[in-house]
């Protein structure tokens, strides 16, 4: 079975957009595949504004979310991976959906769960750890 991970990503950004909130994702940008402006990854990682105001030509599709945005004077096209999106949520609440890189027995992709945030923080992410599962709060 193909991954679910690009269908909950663009059901999570329709949910967000329709409720006149601001979709941002959280991206691995050490991944292979990933263009995004270097000057804006910090710690192998880039939050991206994905909203139709923030965003030319989006294209959200089972490969990859594709856009052109402006990094301060200059004009970037983004190409990310959907494997490369850890996060997709809400600027305004935290409320979205984070991901997980991790495999299930049957080879389909581990998948997130809605995880709210408090209004200043990025969305909660999880660590697996064999046993039982840890959620960690990253501010």
């Amino acid at each position: 079975m193909t991954s679910s991970r690009p269908y909950l990503i663009r059901g999570i950004y329709e949910w967000i957009s329709d409720n006149q909130h601001t979709p941002h994702v959280l991206v691995d940008a050490e991944m292979s595949g990933v263009q995004v402006p270097p000057k804006f990854v910090v710690e192998g990682r880039i939050i991206l504004n994905v909203s139709a105001n923030a965003t030319a030509k989006l294209i959200m599709n089972n490969e990859a979310i594709e856009f052109d945005a402006r990094f301060g004077e200059t004009v970037w096209h983004v190409y990310v991976p959907i494997e490369a999106v850890l996060a997709i949520y809400a600027r305004e609440n935290g409320r979205g959906m984070a991901f997980t890189d991790e495999e299930t027995e049957d080879g389909s992709s581990g998948e997130g769960e809605e995880t709210p945030a408090s209004e200043n923080s990025a969305p909660v992410t999880k660590r697996k750890k064999p046993g039982k599962p840890q959620l960690k709060i990253v501010k």
